[in-house]
């Protein structure tokens, strides 16, 4: 019998995998001791199932397991990420919010891939505005430590990944690697900013995070963005030092209007590049900045650079006034370029 049937077994019948036996089914599979047909019969089951918290935090402790490990001990190091599939689409939101967040002093160990569910992801638009989006995790710590925001190019500090991304393509349907992406970061980071594009997953991914050791978090689903939103209120799950508590963010309480979906629109990695230097700039202050200011204060907020949403809205603002996260862009695709 292969390793990998007696826990196919047992969610056939039924049963839920423990942390442990999650992660042994992983590891199987980035081992490389399964076939196409067993991973896509595994990656079926698991969009059939509600994956329990502790299956999750298994998978996800496998394949980091498996990653190229980058060497980031910073104070304030977080990272930014959704799970993308959101039915409203926007620009890049979270790799706005990670260099604003950066300009305000923390440090980013942001991890990201090309557009799977949306027309540009962050490896894209950080291509089109200059940045190197595959050196590796020497060159990756360099640009945390000095630029304060380095990238992590998914398909390359994920090699085991080559066992199942060629079946996750060929399946029509969104598989549990769209959700392992953002809890498996290669530098250990033990806070983030993680959206959800299900407002279901919410509080798993919070207990997920938990499992994991993760210190800081919150976890956030805003009117179908995997970002908080500016299309009305944004449920928010957070933990904090093995705690989790939920809430509710209404823009409106900061003196931030709500916005429209055409307002926030995604566009290809031209026009979104395009976006983001004006943000950075201080060009554009309209919506686009506002929602990035909200997302960014989150992510200043889990790096401990602030206590409430209140303070951390202005140190994200002063972080785009004094040109702060425009530095920070520039100093990634300086060092990103450098070898």
């Amino acid at each position: 019998m292969a390793a990998i049937t007696k826990y196919l077994e047992l969610i056939l019948n039924g049963k839920d995998l423990t942390f442990e036996q999650a992660k042994a089914l992983q590891d199987t599979i980035f081992e490389g001791q399964v076939t196409e047909v067993q991973i896509a019969a595994f990656l079926a089951m698991m969009r059939m199932k509600r994956a329990t918290a502790d299956e999750i935090a298994g998978l996800a402790q496998s394949l980091r397991n498996h990653a190229v490990h980058v060497r980031a001990e910073q104070k304030h190091l977080i990272d930014t990420c959704g799970t993308g599939g959101a039915v409203v689409k926007t620009f890049n939101i979270s790799t706005t919010s990670a260099l604003v967040a950066a300009g305000a002093g923390a440090y980013v160990a942001k991890h990201g891939n090309r557009g799977i569910t949306s027309r540009c992801g962050s490896a894209d638009v950080l291509e089109e505005l200059g940045v190197k989006i595959d050196p590796g995790p020497d060159v990756v710590a360099r640009c945390i430590r000095e630029a304060h925001v380095g990238f992590m190019f998914a398909p390359k500090f994920h090699p085991a990944m080559r066992f199942v991304q060629p079946i996750r393509k060929s399946l029509d349907f969104r598989t549990a690697f769209n959700i392992l992406g953002p809890l498996a970061n290669p530098a250990g980071v033990q806070a983030q900013v993680m959206g959800v594009a299900d407002a279901e997953l919410l509080d798993r991914i919070a207990e997920t995070l938990k499992r994991l050791g993760t210190r800081r978090a919150m976890v956030v689903h805003g009117q179908g963005m995997d970002e908080i939103s500016l299309l009305g209120k944004t449920r928010i799950v957070e933990l904090r030092d093995g705690k989790i508590t939920s809430f509710e963010l209404d823009p409106a309480d900061y003196g931030i209007a709500n916005a429209s979906i055409d307002a926030l629109g995604s566009g290809d990695a031209i026009a979104n590049a395009a976006v983001i230097r004006d943000i950075l700039a201080g060009k554009d202050r309209g919506p686009r900045r506002d929602i990035v200011l909200l997302n960014a204060a989150a992510a200043i907020i889990v790096a401990e650079l602030a206590d409430d949403f209140e303070q951390a809205l202005l140190l994200a603002e002063r972080s785009i006034d004094q040109r702060r996260a425009l530095h920070c862009l520039d100093r990634l695709v300086e060092i990103s370029n450098a070898v």
